[in-house]
C-alpha cells in the first residue's frame, strides 16, 4: 500500500469514527425528545386543568352570588303590588288622627304589624325630608314651584310619596316636589 492509500485509509476510518459518534448523539437526542415532548404534554394538561378548574370556580360563586340575589328580590312583585296598600294606610292614619273616635286605633296596629312583617322580609322606607338636596340617583321630581324662600332652591318641598328599597335594590323612588 502506498502511503496515498493509507491516509485515505486513515481518513476513511476517522470518518467511521465521527459518523458513529454522531449517530450515537443523534440516537441519544432522539431519546431526550420524545421525553420533552412528554413533558410539554403534561405542562399543557395541566395548565388546562388549573384553567378549567379556575372556571368552575368562578362559575359557582356567581350561580351562588345570583341565587342570593334572587332569594333577596325574589318577593319584589309582591312587595311592588302592596305598596299602594301602605300609602292607603299611611293617608288613613292621617284622617284618624284627626278624630277622636276610640274604635279606629285598631287600623293603626294592623298597619304597624304590617310594616314590620315587610321590614322583616327586607322593605325599607327611603328617608326624605323636606329641606333635603335634591339627589336625581335617590329621588323622582314630579314638578317644581317657585321656591318660597332663596335657601329652598334645589331642594325638595313635599315628599308626595314615600319610596322603598327591597334589601339594596329600589323598588320605587321617592315621588318629591323641588323648588326652583
Amino acid at each position: 500500500m502506498s502511503k496515498k492509500d493509507k491516509a485515505q485509509e486513515t481518513a476513511q476510518e476517522e470518518v467511521a469514527v465521527e459518523e458513529k459518534k454522531t449517530s450515537k448523539s443523534k440516537a441519544k437526542k432522539e431519546k431526550k425528545d420524545p421525553l420533552k415532548e412528554l413533558q410539554a404534554e403534561l405542562d399543557q394538561e395541566k395548565d388546562r386543568y388549573l384553567r378549567l378548574f379556575a372556571e368552575f370556580e368562578n362559575y359557582k360563586k356567581r350561580t351562588g352570588k345570583e341565587r342570593v340575589e334572587l332569594f333577596k328580590t325574589a318577593s319584589n312583585d309582591v312587595m311592588v303590588s302592596l305598596l299602594p296598600v301602605l300609602d292607603d294606610f299611611d293617608r288613613a292614619l292621617k284622617e284618624i288622627e284627626k278624630t277622636d273616635d276610640e274604635n279606629l286605633k285598631g287600623i293603626g296596629l294592623i298597619s304597624n304589624k304590617l310594616k314590620e312583617a315587610l321590614k322583616q322580609k327586607g322593605l325599607e322606607v327611603i328617608p326624605t325630608q323636606v329641606g333635603e338636596t335634591f339627589n336625581a340617583d335617590v329621588h323622582e321630581a314630579i314638578t317644581q314651584i317657585p321656591a318660597p324662600s332663596d335657601d329652598l332652591k334645589g331642594k325638595i318641598i313635599d315628599v308626595i310619596e314615600k319610596g322603598y328599597t327591597l334589601g339594596e335594590k329600589i323598588i320605587r323612588y321617592p315621588k318629591v316636589v323641588i323648588g326652583q
